[in-house]
């Protein structure tokens, strides 16, 4: 037992402390458990974090380190390289790349992954084009792009009323990130382009290759409606690369079938380069075996072609859309965040080694 002097107290004021000696800690040091096991070398002092001068990660912290690990010093750690990311320039493709999204199965991430994919690849020094092909026109909203009607979007340009680089809107994320947006005017469109000559070929040709020259973007991706129809067969057939979106669900395998039968007549019908380049394992729940097993599914079918990073479950990833934001605006240093980082790095990795003619 000890008796200590309360400095709150005037002079001679005393209270009787019940805590031993051996478990009583100074105001200005941190108890030894405070930090994960090995964080610090045997003997080391423990001191308050400084904000200014103290942001580290758990791998920087080894023994011999005097700074302390915290879960916020690493999320900010994380922000920082998101936020400012001179030091991660990711490599140009050696083509450029025009990649559409789909799955007809809707809420299975495919706008929230094309805005976030993009987003994370013009932050990090690669102009990138988002084609909103969706009447919904979540995308331009989550890029912050207008799209009220009578906006110049999309349809104008599938019925060829303007030109690509006239629809472009620059994103409120970045200088390089552009946008052609979607209006309510193109839920009509697949009714239009059924009497129109080559309908299947619009958007092929508004994004020919002096069209896109005028915007100069490494890649193009185009996101598309939840289902099979005729706007889905024009992304096809306008691009060269499908990525697939997967739900870490059963529901979303049963449609893949149908999906890829689509793909493969597009294939032997209209655009015999198409291939699907890049599957993308979304709306991962680690505490479920079910995640699991359709990871592993789809990873012993597909191989390669499927990333390793897995976008995780997560409400930053929702509420971003929200304020007009990516998750990467919304909240750097989440966890989302970061994977989609993780993802668009493996992406510009391919196409940087091999990369599509």
């Amino acid at each position: 037992m000890s008796v200590y002097s309360d400095p709150a107290h005037s002079a001679g004021d005393y209270t009787t402390s019940t805590i031993p000696d051996a478990t009583r800690v100074s105001r200005e040091t941190a108890p030894l458990d405070a930090a994960p096991a090995g964080a610090v070398g045997a003997g080391e002092v423990l001191r308050p974090i400084n904000p200014t001068t103290d942001i580290v990660t758990v791998d920087a912290v080894t023994a011999g380190d005097r700074a302390v690990w915290t879960p916020i010093a690493e999320e900010a750690a994380r922000a920082t390289r998101v936020l400012h990311p001179e030091s991660l320039q990711l490599p140009r493709p050696r083509h450029r790349r025009v990649i559409t999204v789909a799955n007809q199965k809707g809420g299975v991430g495919k706008t929230t992954s094309t805005v976030n994919l993009a987003a994370a690849l013009a932050l990090h020094g690669l102009r990138v084009l988002v084609i909103d092909l969706d009447p919904q026109g979540n995308a331009s909203t989550a890029l912050g792009v207008e799209h009220r009607s009578g906006t110049p979007s999309v349809y104008e340009v599938l019925i060829g009323e303007l030109s690509l680089a006239d629809a472009a809107a620059v994103s409120s994320q970045s200088d390089k990130l552009y946008c052609v947006p979607a209006t309510i005017d193109l839920a009509g469109a697949e009714i239009e382009l059924v009497s129109m000559v080559a309908r299947e070929s619009r958007l092929k040709e508004a994004l020919s290759s002096e069209a896109l020259d005028e915007i100069q973007p490494d890649y193009v991706f185009i996101d598309c409606p939840p289902s099979l129809g005729l706007l889905t067969v024009n992304a096809m057939v306008a691009a060269k690369e499908v990525l697939i979106p997967i739900q870490c669900e059963y529901y979303a395998l049963e449609g893949l079938g149908q999906l890829l039968r689509n793909i493969e007549l597009v294939q032997a019908h209209l655009n015999p380069t198409l291939s699907v380049s890049t599957i993308l394992l979304t709306m991962y729940d680690g505490r479920t075996k079910l995640a699991d097993q359709v990871t592993s599914e789809v990873r012993g079918h597909f191989g390669d072609t499927v990333l390793r990073t897995v976008i995780p479950r997560s409400v930053k990833v929702s509420e971003a859309p929200g304020y007009g934001q990516t998750v990467l605006a919304y909240d750097p240093g989440s966890r989302g965040a970061m994977s989609y980082l993780d993802a668009a790095r493996e992406i510009a990795e391919y196409g940087a080694e091999k990369g599509t003619e």
